[in-house]
């Protein structure tokens, strides 16, 4: 029994853990940002200076750094760039997951691809968290490519709002490169409240904090590189991010991320709480396949937990389901509120990027919480007055970028997913089609349901 638990925890290991230290409230944060504009690099320097990571990781980082050919190019970002292949390439691929803790809170950071081919990873992980640095550099070429229409700065600051993160930072990066220029500082400033403000933030409210991810500068101490600066730390500011509001007195909404088999114990599914709580003996519905069973035991942090609530991410084994009857993107609820299934829903999106324009019949990819599917929009109901709310056109015969509307859109197979005003947590999807986001939005009405 003893190697079966440990199977277990091992399995456990790939998800993030709900901290053990009780007495902090817990927040996940995601750290995004265009390519090579110095996430990883600026992520492992704080976590260096933060002490998580110690000076002899950092020195082993730069000696196989120098190996590349690129001097010790690399030796910060390794500490969140922990796959091989990410290292050979120079780039963030998957979601890369480390802990950290400042006066007010106990972090989970998640380092979120810049590279366009990963972006699906980033939306999974902009779909947990709940509050965001974006990375912008402060060199100008670098700013302009990340902020302009197909720049994934600018992507994913519209994904952030979409996918309901309230809270951001705008660390703007590389001031080093400025000499810690003033100027330089503002232009960024100027251009990064720009997009900020299209995407729906109020730009006053967000911080803009100039670093140097290379040098250390405004991540842990004040830079003595700045003296026209008077804020916050990087570090100072994270502790004004608010604790969210738990929604644990909603009906159980858990979306699978991944499911295991393992031998002489059973089906061991992974993922995050967004809603409600569940304990073991509790009896559970999976949806769309309507299959039922029992929670046998719920683990986290390598121990097995009496209870699970919104918010925690999770192992748990199963009773009386088996593997095939539960996969990536399905939905577990409990019987008498089991989670809702469309296959047809109205929703209000907006158009983020596309080389032309969008007709009735288009087929994206639609991403979910955890679920990916094929989904066509059917009908294009009206376009959205986006300061006033209101119908501006009827009907319209195509969407271009910036175009915000009510359309209807029916997915290739019934989908687990559920109106914004309920569950906010599970009512946010992208659109994403030719390797980028074409559109964000939240559901309005579940039109046409599945029932198992």
């Amino acid at each position: 029994m003893q190697k079966k638990m440990q199977k277990i925890k091992m399995i456990i290991k790939r998800v993030r853990y709900k901290f053990s230290m009780a007495d902090k409230p817990h927040l996940n944060m995601i750290i995004t940002g265009h390519i090579d504009n110095g996430k990883s690099t600026t992520m492992g320097h704080f976590l260096m200076d933060l002490g998580v990571v110690d000076q002899r990781t950092i020195d082993a980082h730069a000696a196989e750094s120098e190996k590349t050919g690129k001097g010790d190019t690399f030796k910060y970002a390794w500490v969140m760039d922990n796959i091989k292949d990410e290292r050979e390439r120079g780039i963030t691929i998957d979601l890369a997951f480390q802990k950290f803790e400042t006066p007010k809170f106990n972090y989970t950071l998640i380092d979120a691809p810049g590279h366009r081919d990963f972006i699906k990873n980033m939306i999974t992980g902009a779909s947990e968290a709940d509050c965001a640095v974006l990375v912008l550099s402060a060199k100008p070429g670098e700013t302009d490519t990340a902020i302009a229409p197909g720049g994934q700065a600018r992507e994913h600051a519209f994904l952030l709002k979409t996918l309901g993160v309230a809270q951001i930072i705008v660390a703007v990066n590389k001031m080093d490169d400025s000499n810690f220029s003033e100027e330089a500082y503002n232009t960024a400033v100027e251009k990064g409240k720009g997009l900020i403000k299209s995407c729906g933030y109020k730009a006053d409210e967000v911080p803009f904090i100039p670093v140097s991810g290379w040098k250390g500068d405004n991540l842990v101490k004040k830079s003595e590189n700045m003296g026209w600066y008077s804020g916050k730390t990087l570090l100072e500011a994270f502790d004004d991010f608010k604790a969210p509001e738990k929604p644990t007195g909603k009906p159980l909404r858990l979306p699978i991320q991944d499911v295991y088999s393992i031998t002489g114990v059973g089906t061991v599914p992974v993922g995050r709480v967004e809603t409600g709580e569940m304990k073991p003996g509790q009896k559970i519905v999976v949806m769309p396949s309507g299959a039922q069973g029992e929670i046998k035991s719920i683990e986290s942090h390598h121990a097995e937990l009496p209870s699970a609530e919104a918010g925690d991410n999770i192992g748990f084994n199963l009773r009386g389901i088996e593997k095939k009857d539960i996969k990536r993107g399905d939905v577990l609820g409990t019987p008498d509120a089991p989670p809702a299934v469309a296959k047809e829903f109205k929703a209000q999106i907006i158009v983020i990027h596309h080389p032309t324009a969008i007709a009735p019949g288009y087929t994206p990819v639609m991403h979910a919480h955890t679920a990916q599917v094929a989904a066509t929009i059917t009908e294009f109901l009206g376009k959205i007055n986006p300061q006033t709310g209101a119908m501006d056109e009827e009907n319209p015969k195509f969407l271009k970028v910036g175009d915000s509307a009510i359309v209807k859109i029916r997915p290739v197979r019934p989908t687990p997913i559920e109106t914004f005003q309920e569950f906010p947590e599970m009512g946010r999807f992208a659109l994403r089609d030719m390797g980028a986001t074409i559109a964000a939005g939240v559901v309005k009405e579940i039109t046409e349901s599945h029932t198992p």
